[in-house]
């Protein structure tokens, strides 16, 4: 079996009236720069991750508590691409650990959260109500006569 070898290209565009090794040089040396910081963001996790992962992330933290299902906030929490973590302080409590630096995304997931939270309930009506105004519906409804039409042959 053959390896599959991988080749990876770089395209290097470079304007200047006479190329030296300097002028060569400080454009590597500033692709390198760009390579290094793409690296340094794909390690850097987003989304949901652990405390741990959360708190070696630069810049300050903050925290609020959150009563319910943590799954339900993740839906919403990816809309904004907030970095976040729980810690669970008891059955059904957690604490939502984020960055500080996101806090004005944070505040608006955090209240299309508390929206949807609140408004759960109204949103559904009841199957069974539904099928009951159906039903009614049906039967005040007044029967519709369809006209036929026999067709008579002539005896000859």
């Amino acid at each position: 079996m053959q390896d599959e070898v991988n080749q990876k290209t770089v395209a290097l565009s470079i304007r200047a009236t006479k190329l030296t090794g300097r002028v060569l040089a400080s454009a590597l040396r500033k692709i390198l720069e760009e390579g290094k910081k793409r690296h340094q963001k794909a390690l850097t996790p987003q989304g949901r991750q652990s405390v741990k992962k959360l708190m070696n992330h630069y810049g300050a933290k903050n925290s609020m508590p959150l009563v319910g299902a943590p799954w339900q906030f993740d839906r919403i929490a990816k809309e904004f691409h907030v970095d976040y973590a729980f810690h669970k302080v008891s059955p059904g409590h957690y604490l939502l650990f984020f960055k500080a630096g996101q806090a004005d995304a944070m505040t608006a997931a955090f209240q299309k959260y508390s929206n949807k939270v609140l408004n759960k309930g109204k949103d559904r009506a009841s199957i069974l109500g539904q099928l009951r105004n159906l039903s009614e519906h049906i039967k005040s409804r007044p029967k519709e006569r369809q006209k036929t039409r026999e067709a008579v042959k002539e005896e000859r």
